[in-house]
């Protein structure tokens, strides 16, 4: 994992870690200040919890400063527990003796017996927050989601000791899918591994008889938008931005043409979870209706799947509302001539097969609700470059255009806002896209979804 990454990690929990600190002092005083406990051990009750709530000021920095200290930010999510157990104890122990120094400095009356159950609950609430991230990385949806697939390329000694560091320092975000031995393959092999293996990144580590192949390698991935990972010194790019980072304590270039991991791009993930969750809730009733009218109008399924190319090229299972007859696909080659978009995409404006119902969906977007699924499950986002079929992808002439799977699909995106109906070349569609890529903020994402409102409601829907 680079630095970046790691730090962004590293403050993810200490904010998570500091605020079940603070959970578990509030529970500690509520079980001594619960009246059947007060009864049943015959204690005193305890001071009011106002007199000393200013204690979070102290505690809530404090603890993950505490933790740090012990070295429990340094291991992996799949270390051993061990790893975990020693540093969180050493660190509540330190953080309930800090506490108890505090009250004593400031003289104030506090139980004794809200200490210890602090120090308890503490740890446990921290270590169950360990365990479940443990689980959630364990699913396969999280191995696809968080593990980065990655090409090797190089001599066969430096492929031989990178992997043999990778694999001793148990890095489950890197997954080596294959590899590159320049003496033996023409570096010219690469392009069709990138699409074959739907890599993220390419890490190259080659001395620099081998600069000649290195250009390639970073020009080829420039137009793939994939991330080259270099291990050696500056190269000039045409494209891409680079950055300063670092792997296995080895100073790294890295070239990309996407944006870099930032807290924007947390916000941006979370925003897609919190966003497509509370969608779904909100239109459930219309998804059941919807479900209704399509299976009493239209004989076959309720939703249409098909395969997608998603991030990197990956493809997905992408669902919507069904709104062409169920034997649509068979037909489709019939309907070629009519074709109204230049390029490897498919577009008809008054497609025979699609159904009374599905005119309707299709024209207020309501089709593509079920991608909220998607979003969900980390295959898609709510502003990104629409996903294509995988055929369609296939049959890309300009591999420039292959940048736009450089980042997650979405919902909609500038092409959906920019009047698509009016698009009939898809280089102007595959424009726009790269624009949003090359320019993405938070606050572009946020324009993009207040933008496609009133564009749903004037109804200037898919074809």
């Amino acid at each position: 994992m680079l630095r970046r990454d790691r730090q962004i990690r590293t403050v993810i929990h200490q904010l998570a870690d500091a605020s079940l600190f603070a959970i578990a002092f509030w529970v500690a005083y509520a079980l001594r200040a619960n009246p059947e406990i007060i009864t049943w051990l015959r204690l005193e009750p305890p001071s009011p919890f106002e007199n000393f709530a200013w204690l979070y000021l102290v505690l809530i920095p404090a603890t993950p400063l505490i933790l740090e200290s012990q070295g429990f930010y340094d291991h992996s999510p799949m270390c051993s527990r061990g790893a975990i157990l020693w540093p969180l104890f050493k660190g509540c122990l330190l953080v309930t003796v800090g506490l108890m120094l505090t009250v004593y400095v400031f003289h104030l009356i506090v139980a004794r017996a809200i200490f210890v159950s602090f120090g308890c609950i503490g740890f446990c609430l921290v270590y169950l927050k360990e365990e479940g991230i443990r689980l959630v990385l364990k699913s396969k949806m999280a191995q696809s989601q968080y593990r980065r697939r990655f090409i090797l390329v190089g001599t066969e000694r430096e492929i031989a000791r990178m992997r043999e560091e990778l694999k001793e320092h148990t890095d489950e975000s890197v997954e080596i899918v294959a590899d590159l031995n320049l003496l033996e393959t023409p570096v010219q092999q690469l392009v069709p591994m990138l699409h074959h293996y739907s890599v993220y990144g390419v890490i190259f580590s080659a001395k620099h008889t081998y600069f000649e192949q290195v250009e390639y390698v970073i020009r080829a991935c420039e137009l793939e938008g994939v991330e080259v990972w270099l291990v050696a010194d500056f190269f000039a790019t045409q494209i891409s931005r680079t950055s300063f980072d670092e792997l296995l304590d080895r100073p790294l270039l890295v070239f990309r043409t996407t944006p870099e991991a930032s807290w924007q791009s947390v916000i941006k993930h979370v925003m897609d979870v919190v966003g497509a969750f509370i969608l779904l809730i909100v239109f459930s009733p219309l998804f059941l209706l919807i479900a209704i009218v399509i299976k009493l109008t239209s004989p076959g399924p309720v939703f249409f799947k098909q395969q997608r190319s998603g991030q990197n090229g990956a493809p997905f299972t992408l669902y919507k509302f069904r709104t062409m007859v169920s034997n649509a696909e068979q037909f489709k080659h019939e309907l070629e001539a009519m074709n109204e978009m230049s390029g490897p995409v498919f577009k008809v404006t008054n497609d025979p097969r699609i159904t009374r119902m599905g005119k309707w969906l299709r024209r207020y977007s309501l089709d593509e609700l079920p991608q909220l699924f998607n979003v969900l499950r980390g295959e898609m986002s709510l502003v990104g470059p629409r996903p294509l079929p995988v055929d369609e992808v296939k049959r890309f002439s300009d591999l420039a255009h292959r940048r736009r799977l450089s980042v997650k699909p979405g919902l909609t995106c500038l092409w959906q806002i920019s009047g698509r109906n009016q698009i009939k070349d898809f280089k102007d569609w595959v424009r726009l896209d790269l624009e949003y890529i090359d320019n993405w903020s938070l606050w572009l994402d946020l324009k993009i979804l207040f933008r496609t409102i009133p564009a749903v409601f004037a109804a200037t829907g898919a074809k």
